[in-house]
């Protein structure tokens, strides 16, 4: 029953993230809606992690933080920044469904940078991902994404697993929670850059909407839903956890047509039927041999 839980936990939870992303952006720019979730979240797991493993505390360096922008740059700064700055037109709905086609990515890299082989089952799950990703562009923006924002979140989706990947080999704490915390710090530190850059600071509006849309996301989505994630991979198997992939765009899918008006539409069914068969062969293919690229992609949902 423990199990089911946790598991309905991330299931609710980090799908329900993208439509507090939708809240957010309404009063918030994008990069400064992130830098702030990300700031925030880092700086309290990091005291969590640094707190639990005082007796033992790791040597944290220049190539540790050096790694940690690298790696929250990919996630944080490329995944999380281009999803906000899309979502202010693109419905949550679709973007979780374009945001879900990142285990299709981490196939494509690890065939490119591992010369791992795809075999039939991930052939098919990858040309029914990329499908539906087609079918999901729509240049009207009625029933889909407008090319520009649905290229941002395929591009920040892309990132995402590149920087996963790269996490493996980059010198990053051996404590997950401990590099998730570093990662946050670095990629909220670059989203600040950017926003400023940008001149966002200027047009933000502080709503109680927006304050209670980041709260729910730095302490539902970072601390509940990654803790239970991570307690999962312990005592569930990895196949079972990795079911997160394609159930969180459903419950995306479902709470935008629910709170937030978002229309469904045929071709948004059938395109996010199209990626969820296509995810879900992915992963059943590949997820008893790659636990570890599944702890670092879910480090960008926290």
């Amino acid at each position: 029953m423990r199990i089911w839980a946790a598991l309905a936990t991330i299931y609710v939870v980090w799908g329900s993230t993208f439509l507090a992303i939708a809240v957010v952006v309404r009063d918030l720019p994008p990069f400064l809606s992130m830098a702030l979730r990300h700031l925030t979240a880092g700086s309290l797991l990091f005291a969590v992690a640094w707190w639990r493993r005082r007796d033992g505390r790791e040597r944290l360096g220049r190539r540790q933080w050096a790694a940690a922008f690298i790696f929250g740059g990919a996630l944080f700064l490329t995944g999380h920044g281009l999803l906000a700055w899309a979502q202010q037109e693109v419905p949550s709905g679709v973007a979780a469904l374009l945001v879900g086609t990142i285990p299709l990515w981490f196939a494509i890299l690890a065939r490119v940078a591992f010369g791992e082989r795809l075999g039939a089952r991930a052939a098919i799950g990858l040309a029914l991902g990329f499908a539906g990703l087609a079918l999901l562009v729509d240049p009207s923006g009625h029933e889909g994404a407008k090319p520009l924002g649905a290229l941002a979140i395929v591009v920040g989706a892309f990132s995402w697993a590149a920087g996963s990947l790269a996490a493996r080999r980059l010198p990053l704490p051996r404590d997950t929670l401990l590099a998730a915390a570093m990662g946050m710090l670095a990629g909220g530190t670059l989203l600040a850059i950017v926003s400023g850059l940008a001149g966002e600071y200027g047009d933000a509006h502080f709503t109680p909407e927006a304050l209670a849309a980041t709260a729910y996301m730095v302490v539902i989505g970072s601390f509940i839903g990654f803790s239970a994630y991570v307690w999962l991979l312990k005592v569930a198997p990895a196949s079972t956890v990795s079911t997160y992939a394609y159930v969180n765009p459903v419950i995306a899918v479902l709470l935008g047509w629910a709170f937030n008006d978002e229309v469904i539409s045929l071709r948004t069914l059938v395109a996010g039927a199209a990626i969820v068969v296509g995810v879900a062969l992915m992963v059943s293919r590949g997820v008893e041999r790659e636990p570890e690229a599944a702890l670092q992609s879910a480090r960008a949902r926290a």
